[in-house]
């Protein structure tokens, strides 16, 4: 008997929600470092070496497994990696010291690199092609999820007792529902190529066709991650120690002024051409973070959340730009790989200087760490928009003409 399966239009959304969910479960860790530093006794160096862990892990898993789907189906995929990451809330939940949180943070990080990629192709499988929102649910949810993520945690941190075994146990069961909803419900939409060993090779790869549009979007990529890796890594740790206050909950708001208003500047400015989009975003982002700097001059932690709210809007207006420029166009069975490739560089810019941060605070503060990381991402913001303006400079082929937003779609 065949399987019943769910409509496009319900699994698109149900794709959408699922994304959701697991970017969600990442965030819930981030108000909670301050918790098991207080229980388990270490400091802010610790703190991003537990955050990096799970980089590290999602970008062996987008190397290797990153393109998985293009090949075996998405169904596969997502339905063990979905197991995979109940598995990893489990080691949260019976978590008893440093050893286990970096266990737990990295099966996690396994498990959210294998359904990165997969998730991003199912969206641009499903999507209405005359109304296509898998760039807009591709760009969003990352802030959405993971701000729902840490404020919900940090609401568990002040409210319920024995919060990570509420937090942790919810979302076992959710994820553990949501893998067997994927494999019985879920229609398979990818093409499944041949080639599934090659592409277990650890590799990079940009289809020719998506390579100049790349590296156009890369310093734009590379600056809106970073911000975010360190709001999620040293992000509550920065509201108690430099603006002293202790309150859980002010800290995990700091994640959703950054990451919420993300969601709000995708969904209100997508209507605005990919590259026209990508560059007012990463001026807005570069005035924010310029603002943020000031906040932490100024000691006004008012200042430092409009800062971050203005930081979050131009993110989430300019990673939604980049998406759909360098997406625009990619053959099916190419999705994976490129989505696979655009996260890996992503999370490469949210992990290498959040690290670097963690390390810097030791020995020069936090508030000085934080001033000189901005800069820095101001810079890359720049560079972005400065490749975008020499790229216009360039003579366009007649025949490929310049789409609006609404008809950068990924399948057509």
């Amino acid at each position: 008997m065949p399987r019943r399966v769910l409509a496009r239009p319900a699994a698109f959304w149900t794709v959408a929600v699922l994304l959701v969910l697991v970017l969600a479960a990442s965030g819930v860790p981030s108000p909670l470092y301050r918790v098991y530093a207080e229980q388990f006794g270490f400091g802010p160096g610790v703190i991003t070496v537990v955050f990096a862990v799970y980089t590290f892990a999602l970008l062996v898993s987008l190397l290797v497994v990153g393109g998985l789907s293009d090949h075996v189906g998405r169904r596969p995929v997502l339905a063990s990696a979905l197991v995979l990451e109940a598995a990893s809330m489990v080691l949260f939940l019976t978590a008893d010291g440093v050893g286990w949180l970096l266990t737990a943070r990295i099966v996690q990080g396994f498990a959210t690199g294998a359904m990165t990629g997969a998730f991003g192709a199912a969206l641009l499988d499903l999507q209405r092609l005359d109304r296509p929102l898998g760039p807009l649910v591709n760009s969003a949810a990352p802030g959405f999820g993971l701000s729902l993520g840490a404020v919900g945690a940090g609401l568990a941190v002040e409210f319920l007792p024995s919060p990570t075994d509420w937090v942790f146990g919810l979302l076992t069961a959710l994820c553990l529902v949501a893998a067997v909803g994927v494999w019985v419900f879920l229609p398979e939409s990818s093409p499944q190529l041949p080639g599934t060993a090659a592409s277990l090779v650890p590799s990079v790869r940009v289809p020719t066709s998506q390579r100049r549009a790349f590296l156009v979007v890369l310093p734009c990529l590379i600056a809106t991650w970073a911000l975010g890796g360190l709001y999620a890594s040293l992000g509550p740790s920065l509201v108690a120690g430099v603006f002293g206050e202790q309150d859980h909950v002010v800290g995990s708001l700091l994640i959703l002024a950054l990451n919420g208003t993300g969601l709000v500047g995708s969904l209100t400015m997508r209507g605005v051409a990919p590259a026209r989009l990508m560059v007012i975003g990463a001026l807005v982002f570069a005035s924010g973070v310029g603002s943020t700097v000031a906040a932490l001059s100024t000691g006004s932690l008012a200042f430092f959340f409009v800062a971050a709210i203005v930081s979050g809007f131009g993110f989430g207006s300019a990673f939604l730009g980049a998406m759909a420029t360098v997406t625009r166009g990619v053959a099916p069975g190419e999705r994976a790989a490129l989505l696979s490739a655009v996260f890996t560089v992503s999370y490469l810019g949210f992990s290498l200087p959040a690290i670097a941060a963690g390390i810097a605070a030791g020995h020069i503060g936090l508030e000085r760490t934080a001033q000189v990381y901005g800069v820095g991402v101001i810079v890359l913001a720049l560079l972005a928009v400065a490749g975008l303006a020499l790229q216009a400079r360039r003579p366009t082929p007649t025949a490929l003409p310049v789409p609006s937003m609404e008809s950068a779609t990924l399948g057509d």
